[in-house]
């Protein structure tokens, strides 16, 4: 799998799956279009996620992510955002990093070039993080859809700042990821003919 050149060794991983009644190409477009923050709860929670660092920026920057609030989210809305697609292999895998000290309000990202994961070390008081989807083609028109989320620290004492973060967020990340699913699932579905 590509994640494994990005990403061989990690500190904390997470992994969901979900079958789609859709072929393996057809999951794999889905997941470019889906809007990832289609329910209610994905949206709520990555509103809640960007407001600490929506705050660093006064009342402009509360006003910014409110008039955002309605916006597809999409994987390109996720580049934006300091995320960057590191390679793809389609219509099997595509792979997104992103390198911060995530557990501040705003994150502070400093995501470097896909070259870059794959040559050095995260920078000194960072996590990396590599996320993937994959797709398997299970036959008669069906596909596994999976999802995981790896996570490196670059030393010891961010990890002792990461992990009480990773403790707190774990579980809504997790939800997160399986809504996500559920919507590329019913974006795939949906476009079947």
């Amino acid at each position: 799998m590509l994640i494994d050149q990005f990403l061989p060794t990690f500190d904390v991983s997470e992994r969901h799956s979900v079958r789609v009644h859709a072929s393996a190409p057809s999951t794999f477009a889905a997941l470019k279009t889906a809007d990832l923050g289609g329910s209610v709860l994905s949206r709520a929670l990555l509103f809640l996620r960007a407001v600490p660092g929506a705050l660093m920026h006064g009342l402009d920057g509360l006003r910014a992510l409110a008039a955002r609030r309605h916006e597809p989210i999409s994987l390109s809305t996720f580049e934006s955002a300091g995320f960057r697609i590191l390679a793809e292999r389609s219509p099997e895998e595509i792979v997104i990093g992103v390198e911060g000290r995530f557990w501040r309000p705003s994150g502070a990202l400093c995501t470097p070039p896909a070259e870059a994961f794959l040559s050095r070390a995260p920078l000194a008081g960072t996590a990396r993080a590599v996320w993937n989807f994959t797709v398997r083609d299970l036959g008669g028109g069906a596909s596994e859809l999976v999802t995981e989320t790896r996570v490196l620290c670059a030393d010891r004492s961010t990890r002792l700042r990461f992990y009480p973060y990773w403790a707190m967020i774990r579980l809504w990340s997790g939800l997160i990821r399986r809504t996500m699913l559920a919507a590329i699932r019913r974006t795939a579905e949906g476009a079947r003919t």
